[in-house]
């Protein structure tokens, strides 16, 4: 199973491929889709959506994994944020493609087995697990990966809960 993580923005959209063969987990590909910051907004959503569309064209995705966005105060960010998650998840859902989403602690407790870790304790996990040189970098990428982790961890998880239900 190949899943597609992802770390939605504007400005740096952070994606990950992982190959997911029993419980061995393979980075396939990884890297960010970033905007100008000063180029208009729907230019910006355009960009994002061909450059989603180009990724999934071309490692071609079983599942994406998305993180839900988490907001407490700043709104400004986050309806532009809300706005490519959209287009996002619009590129993987016309390809038909299965969309999971995760919260941000919902992440970190699949990742590090912790919900309340802290940012450098998941992208040195996501170091670890993937067996990396190094924290992928930006931070956005990182983030991607470990949603991708914690979607092949759910999904191991759900079809063992499956199988004992069906018994």
């Amino acid at each position: 199973m190949r899943i597609l993580g992802i770390d939605p923005g504007l400005a740096i959209v952070g994606f990950g491929f992982v190959d997911k063969e029993g419980n061995k987990l393979t980075p396939v590909q990884y890297g960010s889709i970033q905007t100008e910051a000063h180029t208009p907004e729907e230019e910006r959503l355009l960009h994002v959506y061909e450059g989603m569309v180009q990724l999934i064209d071309k490692y071609k995705p079983d599942a994406v994994a998305v993180e839900k966005l988490f907001f407490a105060r700043n709104v400004t960010t986050a309806l532009p944020v809300a706005q490519a998650r959209g287009v996002l998840i619009l590129a993987a859902v016309q390809r038909g493609l299965p969309v999971a989403e995760y919260t941000p602690m919902m992440v970190k407790q699949a990742v590090v087995g912790y919900g309340k870790a802290e940012k450098k304790q998941v992208q040195e996990m996501v170091k670890l697990l993937l067996k990396l040189s190094a924290v992928p970098k930006p931070d956005d990428v990182a983030d991607a990966l470990a949603v991708a982790v914690c979607h092949a961890h759910s999904v191991s998880l759900n079809s063992k809960l499956n199988e004992v239900l069906r018994k």
